[in-house]
């Protein structure tokens, strides 16, 4: 193992380490994308394409791997370029562009893991999931809790999120709401998410969900995880089973 990664021994062999060197996977969306990446990229991902047509806000610094002097930049560019700092000699690639039904098959080609961090605005992350499992790809869902990270694999031969309602009715929403109804049955206590979401479904304005850099972090951890233990061929969970991750208790 070389002196890079010489901190990882008695956690990840040679053999995974050289493995996950050379994984490609793909960030669509760099706002959670941006834990994730650097992340991913620090445990010995090297290989990894990023795609966003979005630009820094203020409002993201509370929680994303941005600074302040990025503001107004292109996500996708700004991350290209920290974590070419982190490791020069790393495969990144990007993309500043927003995916749309015109380019999706293209930035799906020659990926095996894809994580889509993309927003619910349109039919595109349904569309995304779509193509990504008649490729054989691994979709990942990342999501930011505020107190807990929430994460969801789905399998290209298993089921996805239609199973939660008709494409326009999905969004992030819908999933948290699934989880909360499975924990509620395996008997875990979630009341402060249930009274978060409650509050934000009755919000008068029509807002960005309420994020923490608490969940930011944590999901990024908990992705890098399912990263290393599906590129090695590990037990891993897939949709409609997750990863449900929290320190509010």
């Amino acid at each position: 193992m070389n002196e890079r990664y010489s901190r990882n021994r008695l956690y990840v062999n040679n053999s995974e380490q050289s493995i996950i060197k050379n994984y490609p996977i793909l960030l669509a969306g760099c706002g959670i994308g941006s834990n994730i990446a650097e992340c991913a990229l620090r445990f010995g991902f090297e290989n990894i394409t990023l795609i966003d047509g979005d630009i820094v806000e203020r409002s993201n610094l509370n929680r994303q791997n941005f600074t302040e002097k990025n503001l107004q930049q292109n996500k996708a560019q700004t991350l290209y370029k920290r974590l070419k700092e982190i490791n020069p000699e790393a495969d990144i690639k990007y993309i500043s562009d927003f995916i749309d039904h015109n380019n999706v098959n293209k930035i799906l080609k020659n990926i095996k893991i894809a994580f889509n961090a993309l927003d619910f605005t349109s039919d595109i992350p349904v569309i995304f999931d779509e193509i990504a499992q008649k490729k054989g790809i691994v979709i990942i869902h990342p999501y930011n809790l505020g107190w807990a990270g929430l994460v969801t694999a789905i399998h290209p031969n298993g089921q996805n999120f239609q199973i939660l309602g008709h494409n326009k009715q999905l969004n992030e929403l819908k999933v948290v709401d699934f989880v909360m109804e499975e924990l509620a049955q395996k008997e875990k206590e979630v009341s402060w998410l249930a009274k978060i979401v409650n509050d934000y479904k009755n919000e008068q304005e029509t807002l960005p969900p309420p994020q923490l850099s608490i969940g930011s972090w944590l999901v990024a951890g908990m992705c890098t995880t399912l990263l290393y233990k599906i590129a090695t061929e590990k037990k891993s969970r897939y949709f409609p089973e997750f990863y449900f991750k929290t320190i509010a208790d």
